[in-house]
């Protein structure tokens, strides 16, 4: 119990130092104040979180200059409209840096800067809206990415014919290898040319220094590791592993005795998910509320089974998951195949493991009313056997006949037996008894 404490404890401590805003600073004699911001790997949630923090903290810090450093192949429109809205309403002045790559959602950032560089090997464009299995997306989407990308260059008194041939593939610009059907995608000798970037640079100091900020103070600001951390879960693919792997391992947990790894994996992956999707923004205290809810419902359904506790557990806990999520309709897709695979595996675990097991092993009845353990529907009546009697009313082939002092509802063998016709018990089963008559 101790260790597990302390094992708590130092997760705690590094969770909060991983918290703080991490940044490097290289002092130099200048008075000049330059911050330098990656933007890297996919445009999403997380990266807006990270960029937001990094541009206040260079605006509270008095910052001459932000360089923004791009190197990214793209990712989702909505969180490129954000990054742009951030930028927008910076008054620090602001550069892109094109290390490698700025396509798709990438170059729409690089636009919305004052100033572009290009590294000599770097490459601007390619910015068609694609959905997230791969197509086109619908014309009304693609229409008011073309809007926001000439927008973008109409900003800084950029051509924006170049800016909508990026997104829109029906321009035809042979010249720069984008004829009709392609969208255009710009060299750093090619962005110089139409204006798009003010020179083609070998590195970050080439850069500061056409800038004109040599000597400047430059601070390099890093993600935290929970804004990592939120990068990396708020995936589509890593969403649907986590689900999978919570719902997975909850279920196995069912049969496990005690909590074990399965129990821990499921409970981690759901927390992980809830955890990311807070720090990236998405999550809200109306999720946090629903969870709770969801949790403590089904908790109760253990302890008192009625199946309404159940079935509000289940839906507040969807219904969590649901608004969570960036997107409603993927969030949905992945919840269906976890669902899938929750109930493949449940299936699986009933056909080969008993239910004497987990949690099962207290909620399910064990118990049998069988004779050996003296339980009896009703009392067998052996010691009638042989016992002679008179038909009371027709047996047809059921009625009623005394035996002695004693009615009993009897049946013949078959045959139709008269009133008042000695009869003879020949035969009890449980409660069946037979008489046949005497001749």
């Amino acid at each position: 119990m101790r260790r597990l404490l302390q094992l708590f404890v130092i997760a705690v401590i590094c969770l909060v130092a991983g918290n703080m805003p991490s940044s490097m600073a290289d002092q130099q004699s200048g008075n000049d104040t330059v911050y330098v911001v990656p933007v890297k790997d996919d445009v999403e949630r997380g990266l807006v979180a990270f960029m937001e923090r990094s541009i206040t903290e260079a605006e509270e810090s008095f910052a001459d200059h932000i360089i923004f450093e791009i190197d990214t192949p793209g990712g989702r429109v909505d969180s490129a409209n954000e990054i742009a809205g951030l930028l927008s309403d910076t008054n620090t002045p602001t550069t892109a840096y094109v290390k490698s790559q700025a396509l798709s959602a990438g170059s729409y950032i690089a636009l919305m800067t004052d100033s572009i560089y290009m590294n000599s090997a770097s490459t601007m464009g390619a910015s068609g809206v694609i959905t997230g299995d791969g197509t086109a997306a619908d014309e009304k989407a693609q229409s008011a990415w073309i809007a926001a990308m000439e927008a973008a260059a109409e900003r800084q008194d950029r051509d924006p014919l170049y800016a909508r041939a990026m997104a829109d593939p029906s321009i035809d610009l042979p010249e720069m290898d984008a004829g009709e059907g392609k969208y255009l995608t710009l060299s750093p000798d090619e962005a110089v040319e139409v204006g798009y970037a003010e020179a083609k640079v070998t590195s970050r100091e080439d850069v500061i220094n056409q800038l004109g900020y040599e000597g400047a103070r430059l601070v390099e600001t890093q993600p935290t590791i929970s804004e990592n951390i939120a990068r990396f879960v708020t995936n589509p693919v890593v969403i649907s592993i986590l689900l999978s792997v919570a719902s997975i391992g909850l279920i196995v947990e069912l049969y496990s005795p005690g909590f074990g790894v399965a129990g821990i994996m499921g409970g981690a992956s759901l927390l992980l998910f809830f955890y990311g999707h807070l720090i990236a923004g998405f999550a809200g205290y109306e999720s946090m509320i629903l969870l709770l809810i969801g949790l403590t419902c089904i908790v109760i359904e253990i302890f008192v089974p009625s199946g309404i506790f159940g079935a509000i557990g289940g839906v507040s806990i969807l219904g969590a998951l649901l608004v969570s999520g960036a997107d409603i309709g993927q969030m949905a897709i992945s919840l269906s195949i976890a669902i899938l695979l929750a109930i493949f595996v449940a299936v699986f675990l009933f056909k080969k493991l008993d239910t004497n097991r987990g949690v099962f092993r207290h909620i399910v009845l064990k118990d049998q009313t069988s004779s050996e353990k003296g339980y009896l529907s009703n009392q067998t009546r052996n010691d009638l056997i042989d016992e002679e009697g008179t038909a009371l009313t027709f047996l047809r082939p059921s009625g009623t006949a005394i035996f002695g002092d004693e009615r009993l509802d009897v049946v013949t063998e078959g045959q139709f037996i008269d009133r008042n016709k000695p009869i003879k018990i020949v035969k009890v089963e449980g409660s069946r008894i037979v008489v046949r008559e005497i001749k």
